[in-house]
């Protein structure tokens, strides 16, 4: 069983004796009206935080030899086909009692119709020390052995591709199993420790997209990837809370549902709350509970590199509303000016003392302790290219330490 908020070994990160923290200045210091002409409902405080961790892994980083990337066009001066399957696409991140990574391959390239020789995967990362990740033995493949798929999928030994399921968020249950949270439906997908389909998918009900294999002349009522995207776990590990990305027809277009599903009795039990986002025009990428009635949340529009300036981690706290009526929000940290006073991203903050995180797409964070996060990008191998242009972006992980006590 994943137990999140065990610390860090020592040789991932060097954690500080003592919380330091620093304010975030000028301008940096409040995300505000800047992710389009919808202005954000708060303008929020500038909130105590610090870069304690920077781990990377490199964007050409491959795993089981299996050819990949047929349908898509070479980007960013990478090369295509790949001779193997890349490692890649990190959509959920699980830190593990050894401070090791369990990270969520999402759908692969994008799309159903360009990602049917990617395998759905969950890998396993280590330090390698100085800041470096490398792939280690401990992942898995997802796979239909027992024809819990009622459809047809791509391949005929039942390995799940990227154009059958589009995961973005898991959660590891108390019996070892895990949950997926996914788009193209949505679904929920059950699987025993080894990546295999234990139940049938299960539909939102009243729900589903363009992409959803059993809509027949059905009209979608939730727009194309906006399916479930983050997927919180209580603490018992009896509930999971699956996060839509995109609102429901009829809702306001800043409001995204949060379900809850009971995995007991195997069914969804209503909607557990509502998050606004800060413009309709951004979108979450991570939820992640820190108590029976907090959770953490990632916000962000959809810029990279010079075009990115809304990214954060928010606290939700469910038991308490602001003047909308919504549970309150309280920034954490602004990923686009994380105070790096010790120098731990070396020269990506040596010039300003402060590192970006400016990529398109932000998908996972999760708790180490109680004052520590982990946040990650999904690089979405090769076309992002956030942090240099031109160049495919690699798998970051930024280790941040909040004021906040998420114990």
């Amino acid at each position: 069983m994943t137990t999140p908020r065990t610390p860090r070994t020592p040789r991932t990160i060097a954690l500080a004796a003592a919380l330091t923290t620093v304010a975030l200045a000028g301008s940096a210091a409040t995300l505000s009206a800047t992710a389009g002409d919808d202005a954000p409902s708060h303008d929020f405080p500038a909130q105590a935080a610090k870069l304690v961790g920077f781990q990377s892994l490199p964007a050409l980083t491959f795993g089981e030899p299996l050819p990949s990337g047929s349908a898509v066009e070479a980007a960013n001066g990478v090369e295509v086909p790949f001779e193997a399957q890349p490692v890649q696409g990190f959509s959920g991140n699980l830190v593990q009692p050894d401070g090791s990574y369990l990270v969520l391959s999402d759908n692969g390239y994008g799309a159903k119709d360009n990602s049917g020789d990617f395998l759905l995967a969950v890998h396993r990362l280590v330090d390698a020390g100085d800041g470096a990740l490398e792939l280690a033995p401990g992942g898995f493949t997802l796979s239909d052995p027992y024809h819990k798929v009622s459809w047809d999928l791509t391949r005929e030994d039942r390995r799940l591709t990227g154009s059958d399921f589009d995961p973005e968020s898991f959660r590891q249950a108390p019996d070892g199993t895990f949950w997926f949270g996914e788009e193209f439906g949505p679904y929920l997908l059950h699987t025993d420790a080894a990546g295999r389909l234990v139940d049938a998918p299960v539909p939102l009900p009243g729900v589903q997209s363009p992409s959803n294999p059993e809509l027949g002349d059905g009209q979608p009522n939730l727009g194309s990837s906006k399916g479930f995207e983050g997927m919180a776990q209580s603490t018992d590990g009896r509930y999971l809370f699956p996060m839509l990305e995109g609102p429901v027809a009829g809702d306001d277009p800043q409001d995204l549902r949060v379900h809850r599903f009971d995995t007991v009795q195997n069914r969804y039990r209503g909607e557990a709350f509502t998050y606004r986002m800060e413009s309709p025009l951004n979108a979450i990428g991570d939820l992640t509970q820190v108590d029976d009635h907090r959770f953490l949340v990632l916000e962000r529009d959809n810029g990279q590199g010079a075009t990115a300036v809304f990214k954060a981690v928010f606290l939700v706290d469910t038991s308490v509303t602001d003047a909308s009526g919504h549970p309150l929000k309280t920034q954490l940290v602004n990923l686009m000016a994380v105070p790096d006073p010790d120098g731990v991203a070396g020269e990506l903050s040596a010039a300003s003392g402060f590192v970006t995180f400016p990529f398109t797409t932000i998908e996972s964070v999760d708790v180490v302790d109680e004052h520590t996060i982990v946040v990650g990008n999904d690089n979405n191998f090769p076309f992002s290219a956030g942090r240099t242009e031109g160049a495919p972006d690699d798998n970051e992980f930024l280790t941040i330490e909040v004021q906040a006590d998420l114990s």
